[in-house]
């Protein structure tokens, strides 16, 4: 099995002074950091995802703004991978499937923002064109929802959409232990996880 890190939407804008700060973005983006740093260390494919925005009426990621821009500390370096997309899906009217699919990748390690958005479709979409994935769920965020009259407290929405993944769409797991999954199998000759 052959794996690839799946950066997903860690831009500017969603973390504190942008145009969409979203609830626990600094501690998601430290755990995926740890994820780039792992991959990083064992030369296995990066692949960075920025959304660009393109709906007349967006307020954030807008195209040339800094808050478009990756986060500081998830600067692609030489030889990982930009996709660029325009919708939830990062399969959707992008190369994502032809990169995915020149490198060898069956499985994807997901996480980035925003879990009932661009995570949930990029992993619905992943599974349907056959790769197995695993979602990062402490390396992803999201934001309070509204439904009429009810605010959905951003920590529910979260849950309810990773446990709508899992079983079928995704293992959902923590950091530390598919870190240490990923130890475990590096060590023993084994270049891939879940």
């Amino acid at each position: 099995m052959k794996t690839a890190l799946l950066l997903v939407e860690i831009q500017n804008d969603y973390f504190p002074n942008g145009r969409m700060p979203i609830e626990k973005s600094t501690y998601v983006a430290a755990k995926g950091k740890q994820l780039l740093q792992a991959y990083r260390a064992r030369g296995w494919p990066v692949i960075h995802v920025q959304h660009i925005s393109t709906r007349p009426n967006d307020t954030y990621f807008l195209p040339c703004t800094k808050g478009a821009e990756f986060h500081p500390d998830f600067q692609p370096t030489k030889g990982e991978i930009i996709v660029k997309k325009h919708y939830p899906n990062s399969f959707r009217d992008t190369t994502l499937l032809n990169v995915l699919n020149k490198l060898q990748i069956n499985h994807l390690s997901i996480c980035g923002m925003m879990t009932h958005n661009a995570i949930d479709a990029t992993a619905k979409a992943a599974y349907d064109n056959g790769f197995l994935c695993t979602v990062l769920h402490d390396a992803c965020a999201t934001k309070d929802l509204h439904f009429n009259d009810t605010i959905i407290p951003a920590q529910n929405v979260h849950h309810s959409f990773l446990a709508a993944l899992e079983p079928i769409y995704a293992s959902v797991l923590n950091t530390d232990t598919f870190l240490q999954m990923i130890s475990v199998r590096s060590s023993s000759g084994v270049a891939a996880t879940a």
